[in-house]
């Protein structure tokens, strides 16, 4: 705002130096006068943009359409599990992964692991665990929907 303000004030007073230094001195006022019009027009659109933003801001925090992106998300999310091993590796092992240190607060990799085979068994610990990432061919179909179901729910059994 401090800005805008500044900004019209040279605005003005630079009109009014370049209209004495024309020699009009007749017309100093008039130019001055649209000068501060057209700068005051300028500030009530910036003020209805803002509004305006703000009210839409405030439309996306409804809870309806907070839940549809969730939903949208999770969907998208879930789409993964029939992937490729590739897509696995990039979209849910990282998501499961950083889930999976945050419930058990393990930050030592060995107490991870052990914990990581505890909880889910070798088969799936190996869709889990973060050092796991396919280096090789990741063109392999993913371990599934099934997997990825099993797995969040041991986690929930957390």
């Amino acid at each position: 705002m401090i800005r805008l303000v500044a900004g019209g004030l040279f605005l003005v007073a630079g009109v009014e130096i370049l209209v004495l230094v024309l020699g009009a001195r007749q017309w100093v006022l008039p130019v001055a006068g649209l000068t501060l019009v057209v700068f005051l027009l300028a500030v009530r659109l910036s003020f209805a943009a803002a509004q305006h933003r703000t009210s839409a801001e405030a439309g996306a925090d409804d809870p309806a359409e907070s839940l549809r992106r969730w939903r949208s998300r999770t969907e998208s999310t879930i789409q993964w599990a029939d992937a490729t091993t590739g897509d696995w590796d990039r979209h849910l092992r990282p998501r499961l992964a950083r889930e999976f240190v945050l419930a058990t607060r393990q930050r030592d990799p060995v107490a991870l692991q052990a914990t990581g085979r505890i909880v889910f068994g070798d088969d799936l610990w190996g869709w889990v665990d973060p050092n796991n990432v396919t280096r090789g061919d990741d063109r392999e179909p993913g371990p599934g929907y099934a997997t990825l179901e099993e797995i969040l729910r041991r986690m929930e059994d957390l």
